[in-house]
């Protein structure tokens, strides 16, 4: 995962974290109504459900909130939102995945597609770099939840396959299908995550220079700015160079 999170660290260096939590709440909400859509609007019979609650939690959105996007769903009101996923190229060849929860596809498309071609990339059909990626279950903990060996000894434990630890928290990979199963068992042992999700996770990453570094950076920028896009990610690294120079910049 070394493009997501050194994509969350330059943007928490540049100050975006303000800008990024004012959309943060109404892309909870939108996950919740789905999620309530999509089964039981409990979220103790509703695993997908009560994964976006957890989140939104975690992020301290208000309880009211999260009650009236349930509400939503339940009363038949809520927006009908179809799923989307957008695969592609970003500057230097780095392949991007785009998940967008829409009511009107064209609109999302079209927008999509113009923020890759105006950010040095280029839309591609849907599996055209879905290969080079897994589809697997991340758990992530604050550094305050414990040392690296104490999280990584709980990873283990649950069944997880990897726990990569920094200054800034620890990252838990399971596969896809046991994410629930190993989400509980890390609660149990080190309390409740900072958050679960399925995600893309890279295969292989590419390594980008500080100027196509600065590209994609405005583009995935764009892409998570965008009302309709969930999540992005994408499949590269940088030097701590690169970062450094970009994070310094404006």
């Amino acid at each position: 995962m070394a493009g997501h999170s050194q994509f969350s660290n330059i943007m928490h260096r540049k100050g975006r974290q303000d800008k990024l939590r004012s959309k943060m709440f109404s892309k909870f909400s939108k996950e919740i109504t789905v999620a309530a859509k999509s089964g039981l609007p409990d979220p103790d019979m509703n695993p997908r459900l009560r994964l976006a609650i957890q989140n939104a939690k975690s992020q301290s959105m208000p309880k009211d909130n999260i009650e009236r996007a349930i509400k939503k769903a339940v009363g038949g009101d809520a927006e009908s939102y179809d799923e989307i996923r957008y695969e592609g190229y970003g500057p230097g060849g780095v392949a991007v995945i785009v998940e967008a929860l829409t009511d009107n596809r064209n609109r999302t498309a079209s927008t999509v597609r113009s923020t890759f071609s105006k950010n040095g990339g280029a839309l591609g059909e849907t599996g055209s770099v879905g290969f080079m990626f897994d589809r697997v279950g991340e758990i992530t903990y604050d550094a305050e939840a414990g040392d690296a060996d104490t999280l990584m000894d709980a990873a283990i434990e649950a069944g997880a396959e990897d726990c990569q630890s920094d200054e800034n928290g620890h990252t838990i990979i399971c596969a896809f299908e046991d994410m629930n199963e190993v989400s509980t068992a890390l609660e149990k042992a080190l309390g409740e995550p900072k958050s679960v999700n399925p995600i893309w996770k890279p295969q292989n990453n590419v390594p980008v220079d500080a100027e196509k570094g600065a590209t994609l950076m405005k583009l995935i920028e764009t892409l998570e700015d965008d009302d309709d896009v969930q999540n992005v990610y994408a499949n590269f690294e940088m030097s701590e160079e690169v970062m450094a120079q970009l994070s310094a910049e404006d």
